[in-house]
């Protein structure tokens, strides 16, 4: 689930989805290339998770080029099932859709920023609400779109999991009544609507929710669980630009022995610029270097079975008596006692051919 670290952040699919409804609606790139998080290796990583005002700043661009109901509407169609990932499956691979969508408001930090996004189930015998509480910065017309979005993303995925279109008994939006909400009508299924409510809401029946969903499998929600734990677990949150050199450097570690010139040049600028740019956030290549390296060693001396040659070789050291000096400097031990002390997997067998 997600954690502190991840506040402030969306996930890399979110932002995708958004920059999809903006090129559809002939917005230039010009207006938010720029944003934090745009670079390719960093919108097409799905461990990576961009700050969520890059989403916040290309929705509020969106709703300057069509009414904001349209905006909402030509989001959720855009969102087809396996768009925001995981997520998506955790609803319509459940027992029931009303498993799922518990499941969805648990790991809705897999998708969204949860300190200011929430999903709240309420259950009242024969009917079932949905409230999507949204408190983030946006302008009035982006957050009208926003939370109008969520309710129809959640309506569309229980429906896909019921296999078959579910039609809210009653619907609210914490929003003013637009001139026209046609594309409201057909985003719901239903002229049921209120505006101007404290929280945006979707609320349905219960017996819909609560069928058998017809293609559920058994133990794949479980599945499902785990590989949302291990993503988030996993993810970049991308904040600054520190952030964003430390996710080039760790891409660049993984392909090898990280250079300079290799890092500044996935990040688009020159040597002396990167240089300079670390020592204005205070630190150095050479320390960031060592810490990419520390952090590798310690999690393969911590989750794997591998001999310390080689770590040694997977961590960029020339030989293992150069990773000894190094954890010797790090932790004032050895990499085995490293391991006894803190292995938190004490069966770890070493990899296949190692």
């Amino acid at each position: 689930m997600a954690s502190h670290a991840h506040l402030g952040t969306t996930s890399s699919a979110l932002t995708r989805l958004n920059v999809d409804a903006a090129r559809l609606l002939g917005i230039p790139p010009t207006g938010y290339a720029h944003l934090l998080g745009m670079a390719p290796e960093h919108l097409n990583d799905d461990l990576c998770r961009p700050p969520a005002i890059t989403s916040i700043r290309i929705a509020e661009l969106a709703t300057v080029h069509a009414p904001w109901a349209e905006v909402a509407l030509l989001l959720t169609q855009r969102s087809g099932i396996g768009s925001l990932g995981v997520w998506d499956y955790l609803i319509t691979s459940a027992p029931t859709p009303l498993e799922g969508i518990r499941d969805a408001a648990a790991y809705l930090g897999a998708v969204v920023d949860t300190g200011t996004d929430q999903l709240r189930i309420t259950e009242d015998e024969d009917r079932v609400t949905l409230s999507h509480v949204n408190r983030g910065d946006l302008d009035h017309e982006a957050a009208c779109a926003v939370r109008a979005c969520a309710l129809g993303v959640y309506l569309r995925r229980l429906s896909e999991a019921a296999r078959r279109p579910l039609v809210p008994l009653r619907v609210a939006l914490a929003a003013e009544a637009p001139r026209r909400y046609d594309a409201l009508t057909e985003l719901y299924g239903t002229r049921d609507i209120t505006f101007g409510a404290p929280v945006s809401s979707l609320t349905l029946r219960t017996a819909d929710l609560t069928a058998p969903a017809p293609h559920a499998q058994p133990g794949l929600s479980a599945v499902l669980r785990r590989h949302a734990d291990q993503t988030l677990a996993t993810a970049v949150p991308l904040r600054d630009w520190l952030d964003l050199f430390r996710s080039a450097l760790a891409s660049v570690h993984d392909e090898g022995v990280p250079s300079l010139s290799t890092v500044a040049h996935r990040m688009a600028v020159s040597p002396r610029t990167l240089q300079r740019r670390l020592d204005e956030h205070g630190t150095t290549w050479s320390g960031e270097v060592e810490a990419v390296r520390r952090d590798r060693v310690s999690r393969l001396l911590h989750t794997t079975g591998l001999s310390i040659d080689a770590i040694a070789a997977r961590s960029g050291y020339a030989d293992a008596r150069a990773l000894r000096r190094a954890v010797q400097r790090w932790y004032g031990t050895t990499p085995a006692a490293l391991r006894r002390a803190g292995h938190p997997h004490g069966d770890a067998q070493p990899e296949p051919g190692r």
